[in-house]
C-alpha cells in the first residue's frame, strides 16, 4: 500500500481545518473511493486468512429459497457471520439448527455491501460427540412432541408373516444373519431393498425403501410385505447417524406396515428405534421377533390335538362308566323273560293241539262231502240245468230280433242328423257371424253392441271392426277348419244282439 495514503498528526491537523479539500505540495495520490478501500480490505483479509477452521455455536440459522445457508458462529465473547453455498449445504450430513456446536472449515472474506467480514463455509461438522448427542436430544424432544414416539401408535406384529421386507445393505453380514435365523426358525419369503446404511445419501435411501414397501399394492407382481425390518450392524454414533435423521424417523412412523428397528448392537439406540413398532437389540433378534419357531408350533399343535382328542373322548368314557354302573343295577334278562317264555311255550302247545284237532274235523267233513260227489249225481245236475235253460227261451234268434228293432228306431235320427249341422249352409255360400268370445250373433241389435265381429266363411274366418273394415284374420281364423268325421252309415247287416238286452 503506498505510504502517501497514511498521514501523521501534523498533516491531519493541517488538512482538517479547511472547508474545501485542498491538495498540498507533493501530494500525488487521489482519494480512494469506498468500493476501492472495500476491495483492498477484501483482498487483504482473503490473502491473510485464505483457509480457517472455526469452532463455535450456530446461531440465526436460515436457509434461503435459493438453497444457500446463512448463519452465525459465536462463542461467549464474539460472533462471526457465515454463509454456505447451495452445493455445500446439500452435502451436509445433519440438519443445522441453532445451538449446535460445530466445526466449520472455509475461508474468511468481507462483504462490502455491509462493511462486514464473514466466513464462507465449505464443510461443517458437529464439534465432538457431546455436541452430536445434544443435537440428537434436541431432535428427539421435537419429534416426541409431535407424537411420533407415542406408545399408542405402536402396532402389534403379525404372528406369522408370509412375506418379510428387509431394508439393509445387501453385502453386509446383517442380511446373512437375518436369513440364517429365519431359515432356522420358520422359513419365510424375504424381499431385500438394498440401501446404503452409512454416509452421504444413506438416510434418503433408507426412507425411500420404507416408503417403497408401503407403496406396494396387494395382489401385484411384487408381493406386499406383512412386516418390515430396518437393520444395520453396530458402530459409533457417527456411523449410525443416518438412522437418527428426521427423514428416516418420519418414514418409519408413517409406514403402513409394522416395522422392527434393528440398528446397531443392544447398547445402541437411535431415533428410528423409538419410531418403530418394535425395537430389536440386534438384527438376529429382529428375525426371532418376526417369526415363531416352527418346531415349537408343531409341538403346540400336536399337544392341542391330543387335548382335543382327550376332550372329545372324555364324555364317551364318562358315559361308558355311567352305563356300566346302571347295567349292574338292572335285573338279569333271563329273569325278565322267564314268565313270558313259559307263557309262550303254553300257547305254542295249545296252538299245536288246536291245529291238529281242526285238521281232523275238516278231514271228517271232507269225507262226508266226498261221498255225495258221485259221477251220476253230477250228470243229473247238469241235465237239470240244461232243461231250465231251455225253458227260459234265451235263443240267439230272440236276441237278434231285439237288436234289429233298436236299429230301425235309430235309422230316421241318423238321416236327419247331418241336416242339423250349423256349418252345412256355409258350403252353399252362407256365413256365420260370431262375437269375440265365439258366440253366434243372430240380430243386428246384438251386432251393434260389439266392438268387433268374426265372420266365418266356408274357407276360414275374418275379423272385422264395428265400422265393417277388415281387422285382419286371426291365426286361428286363417287355419283350415278341421274335417268333420262323417256319420257312421247304418249297416244293413244285423249285429249279434247283446246278451244283456241293451
Amino acid at each position: 500500500m503506498p505510504s502517501n495514503q497514511f498521514f501523521d498528526d501534523d498533516d491531519y491537523a493541517d488538512r482538517s481545518g479547511g472547508l474545501v479539500a485542498k491538495e498540498t505540495a507533493g501530494d500525488n495520490a487521489a482519494p480512494l473511493s469506498i468500493s476501492e478501500i472495500s476491495n483492498l480490505l477484501k483482498r487483504t483479509v482473503e490473502d491473510r486468512f485464505g483457509f480457517v477452521r472455526l469452532r463455535g455455536e450456530l446461531s440465526g440459522v436460515k436457509r434461503a429459497a435459493s438453497g444457500h445457508l446463512y448463519c452465525a458462529l459465536k462463542d461467549d465473547k464474539a460472533l462471526i457471520d457465515g454463509v454456505m453455498w447451495k452445493g455445500g449445504a446439500q452435502r451436509l450430513a445433519f440438519r443445522p439448527e441453532d445451538g449446535i456446536e460445530v466445526i466449520a472449515t472455509g475461508k474468511l472474506t468481507t462483504y462490502p455491501g455491509r462493511s462486514k467480514y464473514q466466513v464462507v463455509i465449505e464443510t461443517m461438522e458437529i464439534a465432538g460427540e457431546g455436541a452430536l448427542l445434544a443435537l440428537l436430544e434436541k431432535l428427539r424432544a421435537r419429534l416426541a412432541a409431535e407424537g411420533l414416539f407415542a406408545p399408542e401408535r405402536k402396532r402389534a406384529l403379525p404372528f406369522l408373516p408370509q412375506v418379510i421386507g428387509v431394508v439393509t445393505s445387501p453385502t453386509g453380514a446383517v442380511i446373512r444373519d437375518i436369513l440364517h435365523r429365519l431359515a432356522d426358525r420358520f422359513p419365510s419369503r424375504v424381499l431385500v431393498w438394498p440401501v446404503l446404511v452409512q454416509g452421504e445419501g444413506s438416510a434418503q435411501q433408507v426412507a425411500n425403501a420404507v416408503r417403497g414397501f408401503s407403496a406396494i399394492r396387494p395382489g401385484g407382481p411384487v408381493p406386499r410385505p406383512d412386516l418390515v425390518i430396518v437393520a444395520r450392524g453396530g458402530g459409533s454414533i457417527e456411523d449410525l447417524w443416518s438412522f437418527n435423521e428426521e427423514i428416516v424417523v418420519r418414514a418409519v412412523a408413517e409406514s403402513s406396515i409394522p416395522v422392527i428397528s434393528a440398528v446397531g448392537h443392544e447398547t445402541d439406540t437411535t431415533l428410528c428405534d423409538h419410531a418403530a413398532d418394535r425395537r430389536a437389540p440386534t438384527p438376529t433378534a429382529a428375525a426371532e421377533m418376526a417369526v415363531p419357531v416352527r418346531a415349537e408350533l408343531r409341538s403346540q399343535i400336536d399337544e392341542m390335538v391330543l387335548r382335543m382328542r382327550r376332550s372329545a373322548l372324555r364324555p364317551v368314557t364318562l358315559g361308558r362308566e355311567r352305563l356300566e354302573a346302571r347295567v349292574q343295577r338292572l335285573p338279569k334278562p333271563e329273569a325278565i323273560l322267564a314268565a313270558k317264555a313259559q307263557k309262550l311255550d303254553e300257547l305254542s302247545e295249545r296252538l299245536r293241539r288246536g291245529l291238529r284237532d281242526e285238521a281232523a274235523a275238516k278231514r271228517e267233513a271232507l269225507h262226508r262231502v266226498a261221498g255225495k260227489l258221485s259221477l251220476p249225481l253230477l250228470r243229473h245236475r247238469v241235465q237239470s240245468c240244461n232243461e231250465r235253460l231251455a225253458r227260459a227261451g234265451l235263443t240267439p234268434r230272440l236276441l237278434e230280433r231285439r237288436w234289429m228293432l233298436a236299429r230301425d228306431g235309430l235309422a230316421p235320427v241318423a238321416r236327419v242328423l247331418p241336416q242339423l249341422d250349423p256349418r252345412l249352409p256355409l258350403q252353399r255360400g252362407y256365413a256365420l257371424v260370431k262375437n269375440a268370445g265365439g258366440k253366434a250373433v243372430t240380430s243386428r241389435e246384438a251386432a251393434a253392441g260389439e266392438t268387433g265381429l268374426v265372420i266365418e266363411f266356408r274357407d276360414g274366418e275374418l275379423a272385422v271392426s264395428l265400422g265393417g273394415e277388415a281387422a285382419g284374420a286371426t291365426p286361428a281364423a286363417l287355419a283350415t277348419p278341421p274335417a268333420r268325421k262323417p256319420a257312421r252309415p247304418v249297416s244293413a247287416t244285423p249285429r249279434q244282439d247283446d246278451l244283456f238286452g241293451s
